[in-house]
């Protein structure tokens, strides 16, 4: 897939870009392949940089004393940015890194600050990607909140029905706030309805 099938993706799922924003937008981008493994971004390190999946699956993750949280999963059609340090200008208090061979296209701050500045269209678009974020977000809180690990564990399978095929359950547990146990012992009860 070339960067101009790329952009048109991104302009299907988020918000519709000029043919002129779209040119621009190639011209300042560029397409990152990263194998299973990889780490886009490390602790410590500051990251300017934004990322589109165009297929294949990331996560983000903390170490706490030796433990490894895992906070945010991103897959096709998603944005990932190591938040904190794109948009503060500090460094990444945590770790994005692929589970799959994945497919990325790469922009920089400054570029979307620029594209943004001159199209509408671009900064429609980077409005967009915040607030689908933000309501992801909001979701996770209410979920931590409110939701028993079985709900939590229902809502991630109906948002990725096929997340278990896909990422290690440790991680899946990590993300859920809860231990691998319980992670299978709801799968074991569900195994059985």
């Amino acid at each position: 897939m070339n960067k101009e099938e790329i952009i048109d993706m991104i302009g299907e799922k988020y918000s519709p870009l000029t043919s002129e924003c779209k040119l621009e937008f190639s011209n300042h981008s560029k397409i990152l392949k990263l194998k299973k493994g990889d780490a886009i971004v490390k602790e410590g390190q500051y990251s300017d940089k934004a990322f589109f999946i165009v297929s294949g699956c990331v996560r983000a993750y903390y170490l706490n004393d030796g433990k490894d949280i895992t906070d945010w999963f991103a897959f096709e059609k998603d944005f990932i940015c190591a938040i904190n340090s794109f948009f503060q200008n500090i460094p990444s208090p945590h770790y994005i890194e692929a589970l799959e061979e994945t497919l990325l296209l790469e922009v920089s701050r400054d570029n979307t600050l620029k594209l943004s500045d001159k199209y509408h269209d671009f900064e429609r678009l980077s409005k967009t990607v915040a607030t689908k974020t933000m309501l992801k977000l909001q979701a996770r809180i209410v979920a931590i909140q409110f939701q028993s690990a079985e709900q939590k564990y229902q809502s991630i399978l109906s948002a990725y029905p096929n997340i278990t095929q896909r990422i290690p359950l440790t991680h899946i547990a990590s993300f859920l706030g809860i231990t691998l146990e319980t992670l299978s012992r709801i799968r074991k009860l569900n195994s059985r309805i």
